[in-house]
């Protein structure tokens, strides 16, 4: 009987969140209705093309209101003059605190004319008709400085994902009306860090599935239910299908020649000018606006390039308005969930809740509509395990020591370098057979991996596993993490994965039913092709059995590893089929075949080490 109860009271639990959650919908779309009305406008830029923008105002025109523009490739929808948003820009209070919100196809996508183009690098051309991110977002400005009633002059742009890409686009050159941008989670680098590639390493799951359908071309303008459809995987098993074949030929079997990015992503597989082109960071000079760049922790798409553009700007514009925030959040999980678990970790509060409320609000309101008095220390960080919001005048912190952890013999972790002879693990990597990046049988790439438990992995003998005595204290972690591996292969090429595991104790108690006794919590982890150890546009061979020191730096991380807890590293050299598998020869990875992966014998040598940033 009280099995029976427990279903009913979960069921009515979950059936009350699910109608709760309906309601508030409702409740948002019906105010958006009521106290906006919606105009839609053609836009020319400079060169001619009209860019299609869905603009809501307020109704109330006894006060002036300041701009939030979202410039976006995933469409403005819904279209039509009477249909509606649910809901006005990232949660409902800035909606109903009142802002003239601007949506806007970007050039090429959806109801806009003009070409797409990924990552538009920025026209170096000094013509008139010259045109970028940064132009289109500045002639729009302009158009709504001249046409709009009830306008302060006063704007703000934000956007999660590909639009804080285009946030970060309008940092360049900037329009005189923009006073505050908030790149989120922002497209930054495609080879080095975000999406497409990390450290060279083509990231496959991902850039597979999402070119299927958004790299698509559009012949013409179009709304969503004419555009490309989800591709239909024929092997529901994403482990199985992406082992089906080399990605060429997955490539030529899939796609052919169809999707141009892909085409240009096989043209370029090194860190050549075509990638340089499309990285926006060494652009951000000369930055007007104040800046609030924000990142998820956790964040499976672009972890990268929210640290990289923070420090960027803070680098090339010391004197600029600049802050950092970052939490234990998902892709957009600071407006996507309310924050208080991801995966099996707990975080003992609302941190989404948080953000919106104490940070975004406060941000917008300052320096748009001279409201409050938002004063925040360079970087708000929420530090998992100890679930704890910190303020840091600098980020990384300025109170932090590097400290070394030794990978040493019989799977141990020493805090001081303890080898005086050249010792090793050995073991043979298969790209035939390697090694998965998340337990189970999936369908789609999880968010989740980012926190997953490691003892699926753990167990297996292609990963090394090393890991440190019960620790007598805490140690928090904040900045960066660097490895330093010193290995050997008897190829000419190979792929290192480095993982930092939080591993709790065996009394831990069940969570959601879950075992979490001696759970290996992922922190962070971090792939490395060995071709490009020294760089990353003149790849080189590993000579085959010579030691090798292989460095690379993990993105930033803010845990702490609780008293009682182990820290664990693991070494592998596949992370699949997150990460294409490297087929351990050195050649052009794009042209490989099934043929061309080949069992290799690998070394870690014992005089690796990991840098980690431990916070005082």
């Amino acid at each position: 009987m009280k099995k029976l109860t427990l279903k009913v009271t979960l069921l009515t639990l979950l059936l009350g969140s699910t109608v709760g959650f309906a309601q508030d919908a409702k409740a948002d779309s019906a105010y958006v209705r009521d106290n906006y009305e919606k105009i839609e406008q053609v836009i020319p830029m400079r060169d001619g093309t009209k860019l299609f923008t869905a603009i809501y105002q307020p109704k109330d025109k006894t006060k002036q209101y300041p701009v939030l523009l979202n410039r976006t490739p995933y469409t403005v929808a819904p279209y039509g003059v009477n249909e509606y948003k649910k809901s006005l820009g990232n949660f409902p209070t800035e909606m109903r605190e009142g802002f003239i919100f601007v949506y806007q196809d970007v050039r090429g996508k959806w109801m806009s004319e003009g070409e797409f183009e990924d990552v538009r690098p920025i026209n170096p051309s000094k013509s008139k008709k010259a045109i970028d991110e940064s132009t289109d977002t500045f002639d729009t400005l302009e158009w709504l400085a001249k046409n709009l009633k009830n306008y302060t002059k006063k704007a703000g742009i934000y956007g999660i994902s590909y639009p804080g890409f285009y946030s970060t686009m309008s940092l360049v050159n900037s329009h005189p009306t923009l006073k505050a941008v908030s790149p989120q989670a922002p497209v930054t680098n495609w080879f080095l860090g975000d999406d497409f590639h990390h450290n060279g390493v083509l990231f496959l799951n991902d850039s597979f599935s999402f070119m299927t359908f958004f790299g698509v071309k559009r012949p013409q303008p179009i709304t969503p239910d004419k555009g490309p459809k989800r591709f239909e995987y024929p092997i529901k098993d994403n482990y199985r299908f992406y082992a089906s074949g080399s990605v060429k030929e997955l490539k030529d079997k899939y796609l052919q020649d169809n999707i141009k990015f892909y085409n240009d992503l096989f043209a370029h597989p090194d860190y050549d000018q075509f990638w340089q082109d499309r990285n926006v960071l060494p652009h951000l000079t000369n930055v007007q606006p104040a800046v609030m760049t924000v990142g998820g922790f956790f964040d499976a798409e672009d972890v990268y390039g929210a640290f990289e553009t923070y420090k960027a700007i803070e680098k090339q514009n010391p004197k600029a308005t600049n802050i950092m925030v970052a939490g234990p959040w998902f892709h957009g999980g600071w407006v996507r969930s309310n924050g208080s678990t991801f995966g099996d970790m707990q975080f003992a509060s609302n941190t989404s809740e948080h953000y919106q409320q104490e940070i975004e609000l406060p941000f917008f309101n300052y320096y748009l509509k001279d409201k409050g008095n938002f004063k925040p220390t360079e970087a708000t960080i929420f530090i998992t395990g100890s679930n704890e919001w910190k303020q840091f005048d600098a980020w990384p912190p300025k109170n932090v020591t590097t400290q070394k952890i030794y990978l040493q013999q019989n799977g141990k972790i020493a805090f001081n370098k303890t080898n005086t002879t050249t010792t090793f693990d050995e073991y043979v990597a298969d790209p035939n057979s390697p090694v998965p990046y998340q337990g189970g049988v999936l369908e789609t790439r999880s968010r989740e991996y980012m926190v997953d438990d490691q003892r699926f992995a753990s167990t297996r003998p292609d990963v090394m596993v090393y890991q440190s005595d019960i620790l007598t204290e805490d140690i928090t972690l904040a900045g960066p993490v660097i490895n330093h591996l010193v290995v050997s292969t008897t190829g000419t090429d190979a792929d290192y994965v480095v993982k930092l595991i939080d591993v709790y104790p065996e009394n831990t108690p069940k969570f959601n039913n879950k075992l979490m006794a001696g759970y290996q919590n992922l922190i962070r982890a971090e792939i490395m092709r060995g071709k490009y150890r020294n760089s990353f546009s003149n790849p080189e061979a590993m000579v085959p059995n010579k030691e090798t020191n292989v460095t690379y730096t993990m993105p930033d991380v803010g845990h702490t590893f609780k008293k009682g807890h182990r820290i664990m590293i693991q070494v592998q050299n596949s992370w699949f089929p997150l990460a294409d598998r490297n087929p351990q020869q050195f050649m052009n990875v794009y042209e490989a075949t099934s043929k061309d992966y080949l069992k290799q014998t690998q070394r870690i040598y014992h005089t690796s080490y990991i840098e980690i940033p431990v916070l005082k």
